[in-house]
């Protein structure tokens, strides 16, 4: 029979089973621990891959050919983690305040979705934090609508006051997403907030570091009772860290977006570095303000993890 991922627990998996009277979610384990579909990466599974399952024997027999796979770099393997896949929506989350704004953070994400081809949106949580809309910092503000003017959907929403929530909902709705974001920003806030029912287990922000802990521990599936059929959404561990996978130094260009079409159009071709050459046409761009300067920033640090020189991103 075919299944859905659900959830990964250790070295078993909740797969959904829904095939003529059947439905039912069932426990499985790889059978003979490999699946070689699923070489070469960190995880063999994610939430929202298909599989063969034996239903009686609780064995995962194969994987089905995916439509996509939403990744990172994981460091510790030094390998790809593939966090969710099948989707529709990449939904990168931050928040206003506590844990800070990390603009950066979000163009990695952008950046490993434009690869996978897959559309992406940004979610800006606790605008309650904002008061009147006056910000302590103007940055937040501006790298919103810097997105916005991308042609980055972005989200201003609360779960508090529940501002944005129907936008949000609309925008989601029928879709298959994925939550990504770092830790304390809200995620598991959210899919309650989209569906109260589901009550999912949310953290505190640790006042010391001004940083949320991971109270995701896995990434788990959900159908979103009372939004319209076929709305799903993954909620995924926060990550502290995301390093983008399976992209060439080379080739990062041409995954943000407003950088992709000066491709190959500066004085020295694709050999230029974008940082000293006179001619170029990305620094022409940031100069007449096309390109913002802190994208230009997270440009030239990518390209140096990529190219081996940078160790861990940072998550500014």
């Amino acid at each position: 029979m075919v299944a859905l991922v659900i959830r990964r627990s250790k070295n078993n998996f909740v797969v959904q089973v829904s095939e003529g009277k059947i439905n039912q979610k069932v426990e499985c384990r790889i059978k003979g621990k490999i699946l070689k579909e699923a070489e070469g990466y960190y995880n063999p599974l994610a939430p929202g891959d298909m599989v063969d399952v034996d239903i009686e024997k609780g064995l995962i027999l194969g994987l089905r050919e995916r439509k996509n796979k939403f990744t990172r770099f994981n460091q510790k393997g030094q390998k790809p983690q593939i966090i969710a896949s099948n989707v529709d929506l990449v939904l990168c989350v931050s928040s206003v305040d506590a844990p800070p704004f990390r603009p950066r953070f979000i163009d990695r994400a952008l950046v490993q979705a434009d690869e996978a081809e897959i559309p992406a949106a940004i979610i800006c949580n606790k605008y309650d934090l904002a008061g009147d809309g006056a910000f302590a910092d103007p940055d937040v503000e501006e790298r919103l609508s810097d997105f916005e003017r991308i042609n980055c959907p972005v989200f201003r929403i609360s779960v508090y006051s529940g501002q944005g929530l129907n936008d949000l909902k609309e925008f989601i709705a029928g879709k298959f997403s994925v939550l990504m974001g770092q830790s304390g920003v809200g995620k598991s806030s959210i899919v309650n907030a989209l569906s109260p029912g589901l009550d999912i287990k949310t953290g505190m922000i640790n006042d010391r570091y001004n940083r949320g802990s991971h109270t995701t521990t896995q990434p788990m599936l959900f159908d979103l009772p009372g939004m319209p059929a076929g709305t799903r959404i993954i909620d995924t561990p926060g990550i502290r860290r995301f390093a983008p996978a399976g992209i060439p130094a080379e080739d990062l260009i041409l995954y943000m977006r407003e950088f992709a079409p000066l491709a190959g159009k500066c004085s020295f071709g694709l050999s230029c570095t974008h940082e000293t050459e006179r001619g170029c046409k990305i620094m022409e761009a940031v100069d007449a303000g096309v390109i913002h300067e802190d994208r230009y920033e997270s440009f030239l640090r990518i390209r140096e993890e990529l190219l081996g020189k940078g160790g861990y991103p940072d998550s500014d």
